[in-house]
């Protein structure tokens, strides 16, 4: 079964910068698209950020311009470059399968921002 393991998550001001990184278990994400996720206290999950097997990204809107996904195969891993943070984009993030999770959720990562 493959896990999913992010981490790069913290406490940042607003305007502030973070990283942040999937690493899955197995040979997957040249295979699946992959998504990043997040889930503020009392909201859904929601996808803000994919990435296809063709490397066509898409992006929510309220991200979109401040926000990059990438991945990089050889080492199983997808990022979110994630620049100009707002204290709205506070939330625990995850990776799974873009638009469709397949995958078992893994802890996420929290992000937090706030002055």
């Amino acid at each position: 079964q493959v896990q999913l393991v992010e981490s790069g998550g913290g406490l940042v001001q607003p305007g502030g910068s973070l990283r942040l990184s999937c690493a899955a278990s197995g040979n997957i994400i040249d295979i699946f698209s992959m998504g990043w996720y997040r889930q503020a206290p009392g909201k859904q999950r929601e996808l803000v950020a994919a990435i296809t097997s063709g490397d066509s990204t898409n992006y929510a809107d309220s991200v979109k311009g401040r926000f990059t996904i990438s991945r990089d195969n050889a080492k199983n891993t997808v990022y979110l470059q994630m620049n100009s943070l707002k204290p709205e984009d506070t939330a625990v993030y995850y990776c799974n399968t873009a638009f469709r999770p397949l995958l078992t959720w893994g802890h996420g990562t929290q992000v937090t921002v706030s002055s």
